[in-house]
């Protein structure tokens, strides 16, 4: 499932990362919200919880207009097009330190070699999670992608700007949600704006030139060969030959020396990172499908809203949704859109809603700002990253809500506040 989960110790090189503790990866790593030490026991008064038997939902947008966002910064157009000349990497070298200039002259002039480029790269931590990156010139990378990506102008242009643009693998596989930031360990926000499939195994998404300086990547260590796909062995062969016991060299691509490649890295890969890709791929398989229409109706109260809503995921709380639903919005008090584009009573991004969306009073519409719909999309978006299992799995779902452990304790909090007030 997992481009990582492929990959025999590709990213070793980032082994000397230990050097610079922020950049530590793990190789084959799922994405585990791992909770921070301590328990979240602490409740909200029920004397600070509104009282939801007597508060009624208000369906549709908001009246008020909302402020409105800052606007955005001007897009930087991004040079290149779909007539650009493509160039479909055949290898992916990672070397432990950039590659010294006579070794990439040397690779260039290896038979069927046609062109070679080198990238900076190197691996960020997110709430513990290693992620691999490499940092790009747009300009220049556009031809090494694949025609389909070449053609999104939102992801050049997204990169230009400065922002992260993930692989989708890495969007499934970490739960990541376009449009929201993630504060990366011992570093700056990075804001997913795009996300592409790249076909370079272990790399999990890109960012500019500029921003890989501020995650400190490390300058030129990987390098993209192209040639004949039918000289990939070939190739393979005499990059080796040129490059120290410490580079790494994978092939690229869909043919048949790919896949070839790819089962040996299957082969030579450490037995926890198979375990764990397994684990991966059998919990994912287990994850609800998003409904698109439930029952709910149009209960006259908050209270009933969250209690019918719940329903839709057997085992969760109705507290934790009421618990969410005054976090985010109030209750429907303050529906946004938010400064990140989130919008309705339970704050959802229009990306996500349209993945977990669902028509909850049956007037055929899933309407983002109707609590309603809301509601029960906040329950089919919990159910699907495992809350109706409860414990870890319910604070790791809500984590996913909202990327912060300090979130999940304030909704635990208030949870248990509700279940007091309502038992």
């Amino acid at each position: 499932m997992s481009a990582v989960s492929h990959l025999p110790r590709l990213w070793a090189f980032v082994t000397m990362l230990a050097i610079v503790a922020a950049l530590a990866v793990v190789v084959g790593a799922v994405f585990l919200a791992t909770r921070p030490a301590g328990s979240l026991t602490a409740t909200a008064a029920e004397s600070d919880l509104p009282d939801l038997a007597g508060l009624a939902p208000l369906a549709g947008p908001p009246t008020v207009e909302p402020t409105p966002a800052p606007s955005a910064a001007p897009v930087t157009p991004a040079t290149g097009g779909p007539g650009i000349t493509l160039t479909p990497p055949r290898l992916l070298v990672i070397s432990q330190t950039g590659l010294p200039q006579q070794t990439k002259e040397d690779i260039s002039q290896l038979k069927h070699v046609e062109k070679i480029d080198s990238f900076d790269g190197g691996a960020i931590r997110i709430s513990g999670a290693g992620l691999n990156l490499l940092a790009v010139d747009p300009a220049r990378f556009r031809a090494w992608a694949p025609k389909a990506v070449a053609e999104q102008p939102r992801v050049w242009s997204a990169l230009a700007q400065g922002e992260f643009v993930a692989d989708s693998s890495a969007v499934r596989r970490f739960g990541l949600v376009l449009g929201s930031e993630y504060q990366v360990d011992g570093g700056p926000r990075l804001r997913v704006a795009a996300s592409a499939s790249f076909g370079l195994p272990g790399v999990d998404g890109l960012v500019g030139m500029e921003t890989g300086r501020r995650l400190g990547l490390l300058p030129g260590v990987a390098l993209l060969v192209h040639g004949p796909e039918k000289a990939a062995t070939t190739l393979n062969a005499g990059v080796r030959r040129l490059l120290g016991s410490g580079a790494q060299v994978v092939t690229v691509g869909g043919g048949r020396t790919a896949r070839a490649a790819a089962d040996k890295s299957a082969a030579d890969r450490p037995a926890t990172a198979k375990t764990t890709a397994k684990a991966t791929a059998k919990a994912t398989a287990k994850q609800p499908r998003a409904a698109r229409q439930v029952a709910v109706g149009r209960p006259g109260s908050y209270l009933d809203l969250y209690r019918r809503s719940a329903a839709v995921c057997p085992g969760l709380s109705w507290t934790v949704l009421a618990a969410i639903g005054q976090v985010e919005s109030s209750h429907g008090r303050n529906n946004g859109p938010s400064s990140a584009g989130a919008q309705g009573p339970m704050q959802f991004m229009p990306a996500t809603w349209k993945a977990y969306g669902v028509d909850g009073d049956g007037d055929g519409v899933a309407d983002i700002w109707s609590p309603y719909d809301a509601v029960p999309s906040a329950a089919n978006y919990l159910c699907a990253n495992g809350a109706g299992q409860g414990g870890k799995k319910l604070e790791k779902a809500i984590w996913f809500y909202n990327h912060s452990w300090s979130y999940v304790s304030k909704v635990m909090s208030i949870s248990q506040g509700y279940a007091r007030a309502y038992p």
